[in-house]
């Protein structure tokens, strides 16, 4: 080989290996790899390239492609515990009866970590159920029997403040017991670690509607929405047009985090009428969780009459046999007895 053909041949070996140097390094995982046990699902490119994933809870879009495991906590709802702290970075709240004419929430977070959370309270067997829907790890101060029962039975991770009383759980000075306690939310994920409960998971996740199919939502006017639980526990919703969310009152005042008075705002006001029944002389009840039922969305100032079913421990709003989406954003759900769903439920 005379010493041209050896130089071109030098320069072509030296272009080649340079090319695979070049590929190795801007070579990137599979979406599937990057979205592998993530618990966020992993959404399409056409859908809304802002974001490669959206949480399953809220469906709202994020660039995080790890995700949390769901916290599930028993907050207080009396008029002595209110403004709460934490609410407003909650994925979806419960508000069910607990004894007489008194609500409790059970807020579960996922896609935001509060700092605080509280006052937190005692647990009843039907808040157990709800949390056990997302898997979550279920935080409480107290129980009664039979969510004692449920919850030493070893199956449910879980906190409860009568054995952290002062530690984890912290008493409030502002406040008088038993509406003054609080836990925050590292806290709950230090001893979660130490309990080696699993951080990590895939979470199902709910039907969310599409962009231009939110503003195609029909329905009649819901721009303010009314339940009422008793004399102390008057909840009314009022729809903002130009945020198409809405906001919470109880008794005309407006719900707000305790510590930023950051307001609650929820794409999603949920009504379930479900059958309850006083169990005993304390007036515990029993809340049939299980057969389904007929509910009410409100959505973008509309309201929907519809049904629920219960699909693997979850309440899903469904019509005609299908799943209802939801607006991308939080819910609020509101459980009241299947009576009191005509009664006690009005809007305009």
């Amino acid at each position: 080989m005379n010493k041209k053909r050896l130089f071109v041949a030098c320069i072509v070996a030296l272009i080649l290996m340079l090319s695979a140097c070049s590929s190795k390094e801007t070579a990137k995982p599979s979406d599937d790899a990057a979205s592998k046990d993530t618990g966020i699902e992993k959404k399409e490119v056409d859908d809304n390239p802002r974001f490669a994933y959206t949480f399953p809870l809220t469906g709202k879009g994020t660039d995080e492609a790890l995700a949390s495991r769901a916290v599930a906590v028993m907050v207080n709802n009396a008029p002595e515990a209110r403004p709460q702290s934490g609410l407003h970075k909650a994925d979806i709240v419960y508000e069910v009866l607990a004894e007489g004419k008194i609500t409790r929430l059970l807020a579960v977070f996922q896609s935001e970590e509060p700092d605080a959370i509280g006052p937190v309270r005692s647990a009843r067997d039907y808040y157990v159920r709800l949390s056990n829907g997302f898997d979550a790890i279920y935080v409480f101060h107290g129980w009664s029997p039979s969510a004692q029962a449920m919850l030493t039975s070893g199956n449910i991770d879980s906190l409860n403040g009568l054995y952290y009383d002062g530690t984890l759980f912290k008493r409030a000075n502002f406040r008088k017991a038993p509406h003054n306690s609080y836990i925050t939310y590292e806290n709950i994920m230090k001893e979660s670690k130490k309990k080696k409960f699993e951080l990590k998971q895939e979470i199902p996740a709910f039907s969310f509607l599409k962009e231009d199919e939110v503003t195609a939502i029909e329905g009649d006017p819901a721009s303010t929405v009314t339940v009422s639980y008793g004399d102390h526990y008057k909840v009314k919703y009022r729809y903002q047009s130009e945020k198409g969310t809405y906001l919470r009152y109880v008794n005309n005042e407006q719900t707000v985090d305790r510590e930023t008075e950051i307001p609650i705002e929820l794409e999603n006001v949920l009504v379930v009428g479900a059958n309850h029944q006083v169990i005993d002389s304390a007036g515990r009840r029993n809340i049939n969780l299980e057969s389904g039922g007929d509910a009410i969305l409100f959505q973008q100032g509309k309201s929907q009459e519809i049904n629920w079913k219960n699909e693997n421990g979850r309440i899903i709003p469904v019509k005609d046999g299908a799943e209802v989406p939801f607006v991308p954003g939080k819910t609020w759900v509101n459980l009241v007895p299947s009576s009191d769903l005509d009664p006690n439920v009005s809007w305009e």
